[in-house]
């Protein structure tokens, strides 16, 4: 066995599990809260990409170069994003919160639906090509073989998130805001709790993770369009749904594991079947543990 291909393989899906980790962590977060799929969790992904992408081309038209570039452009995307993401929980997800289950879930197709077809008017269907703004680093050079910076910027990025929500859930007064908010979104109103804020800044924060997530994956395969959006977001719900979807080390571990699945079928068997390994894992998994890999079995009363 070729054990550096194996290695090399390993880095890549590694990676590639981070991205869908950081979106799936907007998915998880949402539907621990208010038990809603936000399906169009994958556009805020794609909307925070065109946005990096057209504030990059004003900037280097600019004069300006480099990280600074890429820090700015995620800047303004996190802002976009975070403001659609509370937008869309207003006008799509609240009027329905005491609907029947099946009208938010219709809400959140439309709204995903709407917003592809927004931006591929307002842009274009094609691909358009992000550009490179981070060279390697000088001390990346033993592994520049394995990862790049922007690899190394996203393994980072996934990592220090998903710690940073963790402390923000179990240690902060958001948190404890947001965690009795799930168990009883009634009572909390009760105890003095604004849900509606709650909620709000749930969307918010998934949307500010969707956006990151859209900009380091564009400035890493060097092309955006207005279906990335759809193709992420279904992955990064499988991923979801593969660690048990309310958990976040669970979407996080999720991720991983989708991502490395992906990378070894695709480089030891064919690209051509790179989704059929990874939604056929889901399969298994789901069988043999149904709550996913790291989600709480739930008893139903009867």
């Amino acid at each position: 066995m070729d054990f550096e291909y194996l290695f090399e393989l390993l880095c890549s899906g590694v990676v590639k599990g981070s991205i869908y980790a950081l979106i799936a962590l907007g998915y998880t977060m949402v539907y621990g809260i208010i038990q809603l799929i936000n399906f169009a969790h994958g556009e805020v992904y794609m909307i925070g990409a065109f946005v990096a992408f057209i504030v990059t081309g004003v900037l280097t038209l600019s004069g300006h170069s480099g990280l600074t570039v890429l820090l700015l452009a995620a800047l303004a995307a996190v802002i976009y994003a975070a403001a659609y993401g509370y937008t869309l929980e207003k006008i799509a997800y609240r009027p329905l919160r005491n609907a029947p289950r099946l009208s938010p879930l219709i809400s959140a197709i439309g709204a995903s639906i709407f917003l592809m077809n927004f931006v591929q008017l307002v842009q274009t269907p094609d691909f358009l090509p992000f550009p490179e703004l981070i060279s390697d680093f000088d001390f990346m050079e033993p592994i520049s073989r394995y990862l790049s910076s922007v690899d190394l910027i996203i393994l980072i990025v996934t990592t220090v998130t998903m710690i940073a929500l963790t402390v923000l859930i179990k240690y902060t007064r958001t948190g404890k805001a947001m965690r009795a908010t799930q168990q009883d979104m009634i009572m909390a109103r009760l105890s003095g709790i604004n849900v509606d804020r709650v909620i709000s800044a749930t969307f918010i924060i998934g949307s500010v993770l969707a956006a990151i997530a859209g900009v380091l994956i564009a400035s890493r395969t060097g092309q955006i369009n207005s279906a990335i959006g759809f193709t992420a977001g279904l992955k990064a719900f499988t991923a979801a749904v593969l660690g048990g979807i309310g958990n976040i080390p669970g979407a996080v571990l999720g991720g991983l594991v989708l991502g490395i699945a992906e990378t070894l079928g695709a480089g030891y068997i064919s690209s051509a079947y790179e989704d059929v390994f990874a939604f056929g894992l889901l399969v298994l998994i789901l069988t043999l543990r149904p709550s996913g890999l790291l989600g709480k079995a739930v008893k139903q009363k009867v």
